[in-house]
C-alpha cells in the first residue's frame, strides 16, 4: 500500500487564561491509500484536535502547534507539510483533496444557504466547473448518497432535512471533489442505530468506489469493529496503542484498551450483570505530562509508571503500545 499521510511528533497546546492545556503530546501515525484508520478514545483524548489541526481548523490563538510534521502525499507535485502551508495553500487542499465530515451537521451547514449551493460551491472552487455543470454534479451526488427527490431538494435549506439526511449531505460535501482523504469526526453521534448503520455502509461504499482513505473518529469501539483496517487508541492527548483492527480486538495490549473492550455490551452475556467501567477520571491536561497519563487509573501501575513517560514499543507485526507493563504475562516489561 502507498502512504498518503504521515504525521510525526505532533504537539499542540492551548494557551488559555487559566493556564496551558497540553492537548496533544507527540502524536504520530501513518495513513495508507484506501484504508480506514479509526481513532478512538473518550472525550478530551485529542481525537478531533489532532485532525482539525491538519486542516488549520483550530482557533489560533489560543491553540498553538508547538511541534510536528504532517506530510500529505496526495499532491500532484510533491509531498507537502500541511502544518506549514499558508492560508492559500491549505485552501487548495481542504475540501478538494481532504474532505471533512463534521460531527454536528446542522451546525456545520450554513442555515441561510441552500443545500445545493453549499455542495456546488466546493465543486466550482476546486474542479473549476461552471455553475450549470456543478449543479448537475451536485444533484447526482445527492442521488448517490440516498437523498430522495434530489433535484427538488437541491434548493432546500438544512432545517428542512432530518438529522440522518443532513449527515448524508455532509458526506456529499466531503466527497464532492473525490478527495484522497476523508476525515469523519464522529459522524454517527446523536443518530439512532439504524441510521448509524446506514451512514457507515454509505461511507464504506463510497470509499471503496473512489479509493478514498478514511480517518474515522469515534469514542465507540463497537462502531468501528466492522469497518476499520487499523485502530489508534488515544488517551489524554497521547497515542497508547496502534494495531490492525483484528489484532487489537483479539489481543489488546494496553490496560486502557482492555478497559474499553470490557466496557462494550455483550449481547450473549448475562442480562443481570453490570458493564465494566474504568475507575477514576482522566488527568488534568493543564498539568504537563511527566509520567504515564493512565497511571492514575491503571490497575497494573508500578513505580516506573510514575517516573517516566512510556514510549511506543512494538509487540507484534504493525502493533505498537506505550506501556511498561506486560499484560499477557502479568509483569513489568524487561529492556523497555
Amino acid at each position: 500500500m502507498t502512504k498518503i499521510l504521515s504525521v510525526k511528533n505532533l504537539v499542540i497546546k492551548f494557551y488559555t487564561f487559566d493556564g496551558v492545556v497540553h492537548a496533544l503530546n507527540n502524536v504520530s501515525f501513518d495513513l495508507e491509500e484506501g484504508e480506514t484508520l479509526a481513532i478512538v478514545g473518550e472525550s478530551g483524548s485529542g481525537k478531533s484536535v489532532s485532525m482539525l489541526s491538519l486542516l488549520h481548523l483550530l482557533p489560533m490563538p489560543p491553540a498553538k502547534i508547538e511541534n510536528g510534521e504532517a506530510y500529505f502525499y496526495g499532491n500532484e507535485e510533491e509531498p507537502v507539510d500541511l502544518l506549514k502551508l499558508n492560508r492559500s495553500g491549505i485552501s487548495k487542499i481542504r475540501g478538494g483533496k481532504i474532505g471533512f465530515i463534521f460531527q454536528d451537521a446542522l451546525s456545520a451547514l450554513n442555515p441561510v444557504m441552500t443545500i445545493g449551493r453549499q455542495i456546488s460551491e466546493s465543486i466550482i472552487e476546486h474542479l473549476g466547473l461552471s455553475h450549470a455543470k456543478a449543479k448537475e454534479k451536485t444533484i447526482e451526488l445527492l442521488k448517490r448518497v440516498g437523498i430522495p427527490g434530489a433535484r427538488q431538494r437541491y434548493d432546500n435549506f438544512p432545517h428542512q432535512f432530518s438529522g440522518g439526511m443532513r449527515q448524508r449531505v455532509m458526506i456529499a460535501v466531503s466527497m464532492a471533489c473525490t478527495p484522497k482523504i476523508v476525515i469523519a469526526d464522529e459522524p454517527t453521534t446523536a443518530l439512532d442505530v439504524t441510521v448509524q448503520a446506514q451512514i457507515v455502509d454509505l461511507t464504506k461504499e463510497l470509499q471503496k468506489e473512489f479509493n478514498i482513505a478514511v480517518v474515522w473518529i469515534t469514542h465507540d469501539l463497537g462502531v468501528v469493529a466492522g469497518m476499520a483496517d487499523r485502530v489508534l487508541v488515544m488517551y489524554a492527548g497521547s497515542p497508547v496503542e496502534i494495531a490492525n483492527a483484528q489484532d487489537l480486538y483479539s489481543n489488546p495490549q494496553h490496560p486502557y484498551t482492555i478497559g474499553l473492550m470490557n466496557a462494550l455490551p455483550n449481547v450473549k452475556g448475562d442480562g443481570d450483570s453490570r458493564l465494566a467501567s474504568i475507575d477514576g477520571i482522566p488527568p488534568d491536561l493543564m498539568d504537563e505530562p511527566r509520567h504515564c497519563q493512565f497511571a492514575w487509573r491503571c490497575p497494573h501501575a508500578f513505580d516506573r509508571c510514575w517516573e517516566e513517560i512510556p514510549q511506543q514499543v512494538s509487540v507484534g507485526e504493525n502493533h505498537v503500545v506505550s506501556c511498561f507493563f506486560d499484560v499477557e504475562n502479568g509483569r513489568p516489561k524487561e529492556n523497555v
